[in-house]
C-alpha cells in the first residue's frame, strides 16, 4: 500500500488509476501527512477462477440425454399441431373480409 499526497494524487490521477486497474495496487491518499482517501481496486479479486462459479446453483432431473418427449407422445403432438395450424387457417380465411368492412 503506498501513499500518495493529494496534490501529486492531482496531478497524477489518471495515471494511478491505470496502475490501480492493471496491478490491483492500493494507495492511501494523504493531506498533510493524514490519510483522508484510499483508492483501491474494483471487483473480484485475480484468483478467482471463472471455472467452477455456478457449481451447486443448478440441479440435473432425469436424463438429460434422452428424449424430452417418448415417441408415443410426439405422434400425438404432431396431429395436434396439424389440427391447431388447420383451425388457424380456417380462421384467417372467415376475417379477411371483415378487416375492410
Amino acid at each position: 500500500m503506498s501513499r500518495v499526497a493529494a496534490t501529486d494524487f492531482k496531478a497524477r490521477c489518471l495515471q494511478l488509476m491505470d496502475r490501480v486497474a492493471e496491478r490491483r495496487e492500493t494507495f492511501v491518499i494523504t493531506k498533510r501527512g493524514k490519510p483522508v482517501a484510499k483508492l483501491v481496486p474494483v471487483g473480484r479479486s485475480p484468483k478467482a477462477s471463472l471455472f467452477g462459479w455456478l457449481r451447486g446453483q443448478a440441479r440435473e432431473c432425469g436424463d438429460i440425454v434422452g428424449p424430452a418427449v417418448a415417441a408415443n407422445e410426439w405422434e400425438v403432438l404432431k396431429e395436434w399441431d396439424e389440427l391447431n395450424a388447420a383451425a388457424g387457417k380456417r380462421r384467417r380465411r372467415r376475417n379477411v373480409g371483415r378487416k375492410n368492412r
